[in-house]
């Protein structure tokens, strides 16, 4: 519907009012009379784009609301987001469209839309159609949809969680069709039972997977569940021998029967025997320790027997693992803090210190550790792999920021700040004799040292070789360059 549909209007006077109820009462045979009565609303807008006049059509729009709009300017009219769209209009040539707008009444938002067709003089009619009731459906609509995204999400998690029961159940259970026996669904338990495979087990007709001898009885029986509310328990092997208790129910899905089938083991399974994995735990060539709740070493394998120089275990059980793991400081902290929280740590670049010597014997190592058990039983793993040469010749580096920072509110602050002092002191000599090319006297004027202040630092952070004892080489050699 557009204004070359009502050729008409041409012929309405180009000056003076416009009666739009005279015009709807003269003229009911004429296309626009019949427009203006079955609009919700038609407005007379003036060249100027104020409203001149209003008449309201047999819809349900209450007069009260819009007795003010007479003499305002339309755009006056409408919200502040919709004021585009009645300027559009206003602009509009021998081509109009539906535009929608939202408009201030007294009893709240009015959305309404709107069709302006071209009179002489400069004039235009605006016929409004009533968007009430199309808002309330589509706000309908929205709740709806959001109502059933909310019941797929629910039934999305009950499906996980009766799925998630489903597979971590003790007890093997089958899904059965109650009128071919064949298996639908078989958890791991199930799995295990048979000794089959998922894909091996779909559509497997169940008396297959049942004891010959027990063959027949097992089909009377699943008949025997169809036909009535049976539910005691019955005696069941499986080909491989193993016997079980089988109780059942029956239920409907998808128009069709379906037996659930749980199976109970009446001679449990041996479990499997923890000496296969300590002897392999023993034997790896990496060395591994395992402690209690207080980090207090309960085992340790030889490997770490022999990297911090013990000959017997005796030796270290008991012992906390502080005794032979990190520097003195706070590194042990930072380890316990990581593995307290996440459960597990990763690639932690530390030292092993041996039974028997100061911090200064220790030899650099990556540390993977993690936690298992529940509270009270809880242990903490700890694998350790030696540096390699080229990485053990390598000074370590102190601890970093990130990880000091996780020691707030576990240790004091005077500890915190001693060993980000440490830290910032290493970066800034390293930084020094980088930038000169490992000149030292250069170095330590840069960083406002004495040779000798500088010379002490750098054997206290194992910078610079000092160690190798040619600390007076490197120097001299430099500062000759």
């Amino acid at each position: 519907m557009d204004a070359r549909n009502f050729t008409v209007i041409n012929a309405l006077p180009g000056e003076g009012e416009i009666d739009l109820a005279a015009l709807v009462a003269s003229r009911p045979d004429s296309a626009l009379a019949a427009l203006l009565a079955a609009a919700d609303l038609v407005l007379a807008i003036d060249e100027d784009g104020g409203i001149d006049q209003l008449h309201i059509g047999g819809g349900d729009l209450d007069a009260a609301d819009l007795a003010s709009w007479e003499g305002r300017a339309w755009i006056d009219t409408a919200l502040p987001d919709s004021r585009g769209k009645i300027e559009a209009m206003l602009a509009e040539g021998s081509s109009p469209r539906w535009r929608e707008a939202n408009h201030a009444v007294a009893s709240g938002e009015l959305p309404l839309k709107w069709l302006t067709l071209a009179l002489p003089g400069g004039r235009r009619l605006a016929i409004a159609r009533d968007q009430r009731a199309a808002a309330s459906l589509q706000q309908r609509l929205v709740r709806a949809q959001q109502a059933m995204e909310r019941d797929s999400i629910r039934l999305r998690q009950l499906e996980a969680r009766h799925r998630l029961l489903f597979e971590t159940a003790a007890e093997a259970i089958f899904i059965i069709d109650a009128g071919s026996r064949r298996v639908l669904e078989a958890n791991a338990a199930a799995r295990r039972a048979t000794g089959r495979s998922a894909a091996a087990l779909d559509g497997e007709n169940f008396a297959a997977l049942v004891h010959p001898d027990d063959h027949d009885s097992s089909i009377a029986l699943l008949g025997a569940l169809t036909a009535s509310e049976q539910r005691h328990p019955a005696r069941l092997r499986l080909a491989g021998g193993q016997a079980f208790q089988m109780s059942a129910s029956l239920f409907r899905q998808d128009r069709e029967n379906r037996l659930m089938l749980r199976l109970h083991p009446l001679e449990p399974a041996a479990a499997p025997s923890a000496e296969p994995l300590a002897d392999a735990m023993e034997r790896i060539p990496d060395p591994f320790v395992l402690t209690d709740d207080n980090f207090d070493i309960i085992a340790g394998n030889g490997a770490f027997l022999d990297l911090v120089g013990l000959a017997r275990p005796a030796d270290v059980v008991g012992q906390p693992i502080g005794r032979y793991l990190g520097r003195p400081g706070l590194e042990l902290g930072v380890l316990v803090a990581a593995l307290r929280d996440h459960g597990m740590v990763r690639g932690f670049a530390t030292v092993v210190r041996p039974g028997h010597g100061d911090a200064s014997d220790g030899e650099s190592v990556e540390v993977s550790a993690v936690s298992s058990g529940e509270a009270g039983g809880l242990r903490h793993g700890f694998a350790i792999r030696v540096a390699a040469r080229d990485q053990a010749l390598t000074p370590p580096t102190a601890l970093p920021m990130s990880q000091l920072t996780e020691l707030v509110g576990r240790v004091s602050l005077k500890e915190i700040v001693r060993e980000s002092t440490d830290l910032i002191e290493r970066l800034c000599i390293e930084a020094a004799l980088t930038y000169t090319d490992d000149n030292r006297a250069s170095a330590a004027e840069i960083l406002g040292l004495s040779r000798q202040s500088l010379y002490s630092k750098l054997h206290r952070h194992g910078l610079g070789n000092l160690g190798l004892g040619n600390l007076g080489d490197n120097d001299s050699s430099n500062d000759n360059g």
